[in-house]
Parts: structure tokens; sequence; C-alpha cells
């Protein structure tokens, strides 16, 4: 039998509008992947615009960078044990013609942890996969 969260179940921490957002804030700033070699995704970037939580990313291509959508990210609360739940995560959907990536975005000591569902779109009999990148802060 599965045994779901309940908001009361939560740190008040975590159900507070005011301090779910501040505990958001450690998100914000430019971080780059700590795999220089990455094929993937070399750079995300989070602002605060108000209440809302922007999120672009920079992937690698053959040719060059490849500036992702601009998207509004949803705050979650984060549940692990490690944050002690009083950390907030942020999950963002970026679309393209041909894939859609779902991400969730959370700190684990230090290190932005991002991971990837990508769903193909376009029939072109790649596979669906999932994958985590981990990122540091920039200078």
């Amino acid at each position: 039998m599965l045994e779901f969260k309940q908001i009361s179940h939560l740190d008040s921490v975590l159900t507070n509008p005011a301090t779910r957002t501040l505990r958001a804030n450690d998100l914000l700033g430019r971080w780059l992947n700590t795999n220089r070699e990455t094929t993937g995704i070399a750079e995300c970037n989070i602002e605060r615009q108000g209440e809302r939580f922007m999120i672009s990313l920079v992937g690698v291509g053959s040719k060059g960078p490849i500036e992702w959508p601009r998207v509004e990210g949803k705050l979650l609360a984060n549940l692990d044990e490690e944050g002690g739940q009083r950390a907030v995560a942020v999950s963002a959907t970026f679309e393209f013609s041909f894939m859609k990536s779902e991400t969730y975005i959370r700190l684990n000591r230090g290190v932005l942890v991002v991971v990837f569902y990508n769903t193909f779109l376009d029939n072109s009999s790649r596979a669906n996969y999932v994958t985590r990148e981990f990122f540091s802060r920039s200078a």
C-alpha cells in the first residue's frame, strides 16, 4: 500500500508561500555543467521575475551553442531527506517540434541536479530517454 504525502506532513517552510519562494532563491543564477565534455546541456540559467521563475538552457551543438526556449518553472516541494524537507525544486517543460523535455531541477549539497525526461514527437524511431546532468554555480 502506498502512502501519499499530505500538505500537513510537509515542513511549514514549504507550505508558506513567502518562505517557499525565499528557499527557491537558492536555485537562482547561472550554472555550468560540471562535465566540460558534455554533449548535452552546457549551461542552466534560473531567474526570478516577481513570483515567476524563468528557466533557460544552453545545449551543446556541433556548430556551437544551442539556445533552448526560455520557459516558466513551477515550484515543487523537494522531499528528499538530505534537504530536510525544507528545500524546493523547480519543474519546467521545454517543447520543440521534434521533442518534449520535462525537467526537474533541485539542489543537492550545493550541486544543481537537472533530470531530463525526453520524449521524441517526430516519428523518427529514436528512443525516449531519461538523463541527469550536474551543474556548479558560475563564478
